[in-house]
């Protein structure tokens, strides 16, 4: 199992990563406060400025103050270390 850190010292399950986008779109903002008001938002970003929403396959919000080109990276070195 490949895990995909958000920062933090939090890690979330690579392969149960739908999408990672921007917090910046109303219908972004509307899904996060869906997610929190349904109990499935987990908010790992300790107080500081909210810079990527993670979907999950799970159901489940996730908001990361990584930049969503950051966590792309740290995506894509992890694929190249396992080859």
């Amino acid at each position: 199992m490949k895990f995909l850190n958000i920062g933090f010292g939090n890690l979330v399950s690579a392969g149960r990563v739908l999408a990672v986008v921007s917090p910046e779109s109303a219908p972004i903002k509307r899904l996060s406060q869906e997610a929190k008001d349904r109990g499935m938002l987990i908010d790992a970003s300790f107080g500081r400025k909210t810079k990527s929403v993670l979907l999950m396959d799970t159901d489940h919000v996730i908001l990361s103050a990584i930049a969503p080109e950051s966590l792309l990276a740290r995506l894509e070195e992890r694929e190249e270390e396992e080859k």
